[in-house]
Formats: C-alpha cells, sequence, structure tokens
C-alpha cells in the first residue's frame, strides 16, 4: 500500500487533486491511503511552496497545480 499526502488549504485545486490520486490509484489497480494535509505549518515542513502538493510514500513528487495525470500513474507505478 502506497502513503499518499495531498497538501492544501481546502481549496478547490486541492480536492481535485485528491480526486485525480484515487482515480488514477484505482484504474491503475493500487492500493493507497490518501491523508489531506492543510495544516500550513505541516505544508510548509513537508517542502511545499505552492499547493496542492503531493508526497508519496513520503517523497515530494508534486508541488503548484494540479498533477499531469500521466505523471501522476507513473508517480503511483513506481
Amino acid at each position: 500500500m502506497k502513503d499518499i499526502k495531498v497538501f492544501g488549504p481546502g481549496c478547490k485545486r486541492c480536492a481535485t487533486t485528491e480526486d485525480m490520486v484515487r482515480a488514477a490509484a484505482a484504474k491503475l489497480g493500487i492500493e493507497v491511503s490518501v491523508e489531506k494535509i492543510s495544516d500550513m505549518a505541516a505544508i510548509a515542513r513537508a517542502g511545499v511552496m505552492s499547493t496542492p502538493g503531493i508526497s508519496i510514500d513520503g517523497k515530494l513528487v508534486h508541488a503548484g497545480g494540479l498533477p499531469d495525470p500521466v505523471k501522476l500513474e507513473g508517480w503511483l507505478s513506481a
């Protein structure tokens, strides 16, 4: 199971990013645990300077704007 964290204050892009992560994981048949992090101090500690951000198994893979769906699938498959 992959541990996914979606970082953001709760904006529409952040919610869309979380939905994209869940949909990509389902499409690939990958079990994931998705946690939404909205605490600004925790977001900054994770190194996210622009939201939404995504970390997979503790590694920050994306920050700022919606992720590219193809890249997202690649990150989940790695």
